[in-house]
């Protein structure tokens, strides 16, 4: 396994293929500095006595310790572990601690390439292809970013009927050696510090639209790879420092002609399998969520107790309402991806057909607990932060900029004025709110909100998930033996 300054060191040997602000840059540029000093947090968790038992694994491959962002799950307890260690770091690092994405690619696509491989009746070696480059993967403790979302163009059409097809990622042309492959993702996470780039489909997929199914890998400076950068950072300090300093980049990834050579291929062409890769990178994806959503909820909980504290409203009954409902939010999300955990197997539903066993043994979780896990709290994004504001009052939103809190003419005056609880130093309350503004009134702060309401799928995604998956028939079947109007059916009493 590597550690934190040895991945630094890979990203300053990678291509200059980022942009931002109409200028090239490097993996290592200052502008990036909180977003690898996050990421490099997964690096350092592994020697860390009290994390190293959640963020290492066993490979199934080599039987070798490894990074669990490079893990396949095996069992239940595999996906326990991540769901605690993704909860873990997150309140590490106070925020998203990237890496998920990779690791919820390499799952969805170990089972999708395994059973396209079956489909096609070993005319393709999709999983051997899969596995050889997770191999190396893990024995080099690579980050991986999942590049999932397409622009998606005329929003109603699907990818066939697009007036440009290019608005979805797309096959152009098929070669002896490889594929060329031509399309825009969007949105992508720490793409621009990433060592790999794993493409998936984003929706499912007709018979007509074979050349949307494809799913491979490149590393993030492959040849006509071009990133258009965003960065999110929070506001620097100088003299009031933070506990932990993280940042988050996302990218427009642009397949410019880009040529992937068949061993890096892992589906091509199987519509139906595409389909349900998009499902499987979401569903784990989501899952993810049952972790780090509960450690954000974390650190809102302990923003609006300390901000009900700092004014003096701490016992009042609407704050009190106020924090269980914070609580409820964080609590209710985590079990329900814990349950999803408990309840993983190695199968995967289907519209029309039910659970289905899927992949090579490996354990996918729950559908219905991680979507339910990740609507609630994707719907309780804008609430948490009106709760916040409830309970801060407009004292955030304009807190002196730091360079005035320490001037040697206003320091005094500042001090005295910013001073709310005689009873918690007026340092300590400075440094609160200024934290506290961080992730309300920053530009970083709404980029937050968006990430935490649309990450994984919007609610409606998961919506469609839950109903579209959930035996409803049963629970009519229920009623209609309570009501006398049927027999009660077997199996009736005791599914879930």
């Amino acid at each position: 396994m590597r550690t934190k300054e040895q991945y630094i060191d890979g990203l300053r040997k990678l291509r200059r293929n980022l942009y931002l602000d109409g200028n090239k840059i490097d993996r290592d540029d200052e502008c990036q500095r909180h977003a690898i000093n996050t990421m490099g947090a997964t690096f350092d968790a592994v020697t860390d006595p009290e994390l190293e038992g959640l963020c290492t694994a066993t490979s199934h491959i080599t039987g070798e310790t490894i990074n669990r962002f490079c893990h396949v799950h095996q069992n239940t307890d595999d996906l326990h572990k991540k769901q605690n260690m993704t909860r873990a770091l997150c309140r590490k690092v106070g925020f998203c601690i990237q890496r998920c994405m990779g690791i919820d690619a390499i799952n969805a696509v170990n089972a999708v390439s395994f059973e396209a491989d079956k489909l096609n009746g070993g005319s393709t070696e999709y999983h051997k292809n899969f596995l050889a480059w997770l191999k190396n993967f893990q024995t080099n403790d690579l980050v991986g970013s999942c590049a999932q979302t397409d622009m998606k163009g005329e929003r109603l059409k699907r990818p066939a009927q697009q007036t440009d097809p290019d608005m979805y990622l797309h096959v152009v042309e098929k070669k002896s050696d490889g594929i060329v492959v031509r399309g825009c993702k969007l949105h992508i996470s720490e793409a621009s510090i990433a060592d790999e780039i794993m493409v998936v489909p984003t929706r499912a997929l007709g018979p007509d639209e074979k050349e949307y199914a494809v799913a491979f890998a490149v590393p993030a400076d492959h040849e006509g790879v071009k990133q258009v950068v965003s960065i999110h950072n929070f506001r620097d300090r100088t003299h009031f420092k933070k506990g932990f300093t993280s940042g988050y980049t996302d990218s427009y990834i642009i397949f410019d002609d880009v040529f992937v050579p068949w061993n890096r291929v892992f589906l091509c062409g199987e519509n139906d399998h595409g389909g349900i890769c998009a499902l499987l990178f979401a569903l784990f994806h989501r899952h993810s969520y049952s972790g780090c959503k509960p450690a954000i909820g974390d650190v809102l909980t302990g923003l609006a107790s300390l901000a009900a504290r700092h004014n003096g409203i701490k016992r009042t009954s609407h704050v009190r309402a106020m924090l269980a409902e914070f609580i409820k939010i964080t609590e209710l999300g985590y079990a329900a991806g814990y349950t999803a955990s408990a309840f993983g197997k190695p199968e995967v539903y289907i519209p029309g057909m039910g659970p289905i066993p899927y992949g090579p043994g490996s354990c996918i979780p729950h559908s219905i607990y991680a979507n339910v896990g990740r609507c609630l709290t994707g719907e309780a994004v804008f609430e948490e932060q009106e709760m916040l504001c409830n309970i801060a009052g407009g004292f955030p939103s304009t807190f002196p900029h730091e360079a005035d809190i320490v001037h040697p003419e206003l320091q005094p005056l500042l001090e005295k004025y910013l001073n709310r609880n005689p009873g918690v130093p007026v340092i300590d309350q400075i440094k609160f709110w200024m934290f506290f503004a961080d992730y309300t009134c920053t530009g970083m702060a709404g980029t937050m909100n968006y990430g935490n309401y649309h990450g994984g799928g919007s609610p409606i995604m998961e919506e469609i998930a839950i109903t579209s998956q959930y035996d409803i028939k049963l629970r009519e079947h229920l009623v209609n033996y309570l009501a006398g109007i049927e027999e009660l059916k077997p199996g009736t009493l005791t599914s879930l």
